[in-house]
């Protein structure tokens, strides 16, 4: 996963906002019960990758936690024992006891499964759509060394795995070639080693003596404006509009009117922002 350069709204918008923007989605998956609902934010959130030029990848990371969400369905629906709808008896398990595999266990995983996707799909689309560099510009007012040392650590990572990769290569080429822990010491001495350059480096340059930065005056954007009140629409809704829903004992939910309203909220509030495209860099 990394930054892709769009032409788009939520790319045009500051880093802050879009961060506050899928946090704003994350947390409505995790406060929303009904099933229906999550479902109409997942179709919604696709439809803000395509709306952010990263449709591929959201769909790609629908498509990764696929095996992730089918182990959470069918773990839930061996190790719960509540739910009155028993579909199938696998009879005693010894310790662990009689293994009745509910209705209830199976639509609750499928739930939490369906939590799960949305959530690592507001992560793609994130990582897709929100400038890390930016975004950690902005928090060097709150802790400079924390920014620095977090960019710095976010830059190194593919630098090591680099090294790993390259050093891997240089193993098997030997006659005699030593083990796995023979290449984990040696791509930990060589980041230690990296590390230490890096501090020295860093010392010369005087970051030691750095002080907070002062505040760069930057005017809000329509896009700033759309993307952030569009994550307070999608955080109010999700927290104070009602969508009931019980699994267990027996699955118990709603059509009405609450469930609609709530769904075409999210839906309306999630691709909104998308629809003004005016001062958006080419």
């Amino acid at each position: 996963m990394s930054y892709l350069r769009r032409a788009s709204p939520l790319h045009a918008a500051r880093a802050g906002v879009g961060a506050a923007y899928c946090a704003a989605l994350v947390l409505a998956a995790l406060l929303i019960p009904d099933p229906l609902v999550l479902a109409v934010l997942a179709l919604a959130l696709l439809g803000a990758g395509v709306g952010a030029g990263a449709g591929a990848r959201v769909a790609r990371s629908l498509y990764l936690s696929a095996p992730m969400a089918l182990a959470i369905v069918l773990v839930n629906a061996l190790v719960s024992r509540d739910g009155l709808t028993v579909i199938v008896r696998l009879g005693d398990a010894g310790p662990f006891g009689q293994l009745d595999i509910t209705l209830e266990s199976i639509a609750y995983g499928a739930k939490e499964a369906l939590v799960l996707v949305v959530i690592i799909a507001a992560c793609a689309l994130a990582s897709a759509a929100v400038d890390p560099d930016e975004l950690l510009r902005s928090l060097r007012r709150v802790s400079f060394r924390s920014a620095l040392t977090a960019t710095i650590a976010t830059r190194m990572v593919p630098l090591l795995a680099l090294d790993a990769r390259r050093i891997g290569e240089a193993q098997r080429c030997r006659p005699n070639p030593g083990g796995r822990l023979a290449v984990m010491r040696a791509i930990t001495a060589n980041a230690l080693d990296r590390s230490l350059d890096i501090a020295a480096t860093l010392e010369v340059r005087g970051y030691g003596s750095a002080r907070r930065p002062s505040r760069a005056h930057r005017p809000w954007s329509r896009h700033d404006l759309a993307f952030s009140i569009s994550a307070v629409a999608i955080a109010t809704a999700a927290i104070a509009l009602p969508a009931p829903f019980a699994f267990y004992p027996s699955i118990h939910g709603s059509l009405g009117v609450s469930t609609w309203v709530l769904g075409g909220v999210l839906a309306f509030a999630v691709l909104a922002p998308f629809a003004q495209r005016r001062g958006i860099v080419r």
